[in-house]
């Protein structure tokens, strides 16, 4: 099973953002290229290949929702597992997203002593799904 060590990682808010990249960074060791929106991740993502992308659901401009399709037609990044990162994570929400296409979703606020834990979990059973 491949080791998870790319992420790229969208979020708006600044403070969110700042705790979650030391999370992503000091605690699980991940290298990351880091977003404000989507945008941006639309342009540097396909450059950075990631193995995984954490996103953002609701964002100004452009959403988690319309970056995620735009992400599923690029030939490089139609394959990576996207997590929605969440406010709205009640259970008819979660099942939504993952008919889109996301691997799976964290709700907001989560814990930062657990998000790497919760973050590998889902990139392991994404990576067994795909191999069996």
């Amino acid at each position: 099973m491949r080791k998870l060590t790319r992420i790229t990682y969208i979020e708006d808010d600044p403070d969110i953002r700042a705790v979650t990249e030391m999370v992503l960074e000091n605690l699980g060791g991940f290298t990351l290229n880091v977003c404000s929106g989507g945008l941006a991740a639309l342009q540097s993502a396909p450059l950075f290949k990631p193995d995984l992308i954490l996103l953002d659901v609701m964002m100004p401009g452009m959403d988690g929702i319309e970056v995620l399709n735009k992400f599923q037609n690029m030939p490089e990044l139609a394959a990576t597992p996207v997590i929605f990162m969440t406010a709205k994570a009640q259970r008819h929400e979660v099942e939504g997203y993952k008919q889109l296409g996301a691997a799976d979703v964290i709700s907001k606020p989560y814990d930062p002593m657990t998000l790497v834990d919760r973050i590998v979990e889902i990139w392991n059973r994404h990576q067994a799904e795909k191999a069996a």
